[in-house]
């Protein structure tokens, strides 16, 4: 069937209903000191700024997201509780590094295994639970491989689920970023955990290492690793109105160094980029006559909102266009696709979602189909 391709006059309308961004030159990103990072935006997967993104590296404790993730993806699944009492065994009580200093053979709540895990990065916590879950550690790093795989990290694999530097334990900047962003997506309740500044075990305080919360109030997570093989590391994630980005710095010289080039990178991409609604589910794009059916007129729009991040000074030059079947037939479902919707800036093509109907509408009558033939109704 022909297509043909319609311009959304009534889209750029809103576009220039806009306030007009203002011609800011984008400088280059900051000159940050580490082996390799990344700036994303979580809501459209946009990638502000990076360096070796896609070189495997030593995570540290940053693993921990991925421990998280399972346990979280664990307990949707129903098949632990957040109300479960972990018994501790004694691989777990000596594990080296940072530690919640949980006490060999007792029982301790998982909820509270998750928040010395998150916030006190105990690798006593990530065993004790990763052994509750899997039988043993080694099978729980397998879980955590499989959700990798699920989650589309294309460059990540793990052998524990600590971050304890081993040949076979790797991951990027780029894997890291996908996997805070599913977090934030997929377990928001959850997320909460990460902004927390200190926890209290066994008498013992210890607060959050990352200093991002302390300095910047629109810093919400993630989390801090360090080994000597890794450095120091931080994936963290902050939401300014209504835009969201997640950097990831790996391999920095120091404690300080993590914390300060990270707010570098996201004072960067908030100053010079920005994520906007085009336009929403269900909102109707565009009209079409169908043919055969009880209506005439069917109502298309998209399932789902489309955002889209640039650069402030290049917003207003996005083009939307429409790519539609030249002729509609009825019956139409609703939902039913039947076009696309792009979003282009330049030879970039920032968006691309399905055109689908917005209504259902019925197949007509003999009289009405017959009408419709002899009419020779085009659009």
């Amino acid at each position: 069937m022909m297509k043909r391709i319609f311009s959304i006059s009534a889209l750029l309308m809103v576009l220039n209903s806009i306030a007009s961004a203002v011609n800011i030159p984008v400088p280059e990103a900051p000159d940050i000191n580490a082996s390799a990072y990344i700036l994303m935006d979580h809501n459209t997967g946009k990638v502000v700024a990076e360096k070796n993104a896609d070189e495997t590296k030593d995570p540290a404790s940053i693993t921990k997201l991925m421990t998280a993730y399972a346990i979280y993806a664990a307990l949707e699944r129903g098949d632990i509780s957040l109300n479960d009492d972990v018994l501790i065994s004694e691989k777990a009580w000596r594990a080296i590094g940072s530690r919640m200093f949980i006490e060999v053979n007792k029982r301790v709540n998982l909820d509270l295994l998750l928040q010395g895990l998150i916030v006190q990065s105990g690798n006593d916590a990530s065993i004790a639970l990763a052994e509750h879950i899997a039988g043993d550690e080694a099978s729980f790093a397998d879980l955590m491989n499989h959700t990798a795989q699920q989650l589309g990290l294309k460059n990540t694999h793990f052998v524990n689920a600590t971050g304890l530097t081993d040949p076979g334990h790797y991951t990027t900047a780029r894997d890291i970023a996908l996997l805070s962003s599913a977090i934030i997506r997929d377990f928001p309740e959850e997320y909460k955990r990460y902004k927390q500044k200190q926890f209290t075990y066994n008498g013992i305080k210890q607060y959050n290492r990352n200093k991002l919360l302390w300095r910047d109030a629109t810093v919400d997570g993630l989390k801090t690793g360090h080994t000597e093989a890794a450095k120091f590391c931080l994936a963290s994630s902050a939401l300014r109105e209504d835009m969201r980005l997640i950097s990831v710095v790996l391999g920095a010289p120091t404690k300080e160094a993590r914390a300060t080039q990270s707010q570098s990178l996201l004072n960067y991409g908030f100053r010079f980029y920005k994520t906007n609604t085009l336009y929403t589910a269900g909102q109707q794009l565009i009209e079409k006559r169908v043919r055969f059916g009880v209506e005439k007129q069917l109502s298309l729009g998209v399932a789902e909102d489309i955002l889209v991040t640039t650069a402030r000074s290049h917003y207003k030059n996005i083009k939307p266009s429409i790519e539609l079947a030249s002729e509609i037939i009825a019956p139409i479902s609703k939902g039913q696709v039947l076009g696309t919707v792009r979003i282009q800036l330049g030879d970039e093509t920032l968006a691309e979602h399905p055109l689908v109907a917005l209504q259902d509408i019925a197949e007509g009558s003999w009289w009405q189909k017959l009408m419709d033939r002899f009419s020779g109704m085009t659009e």
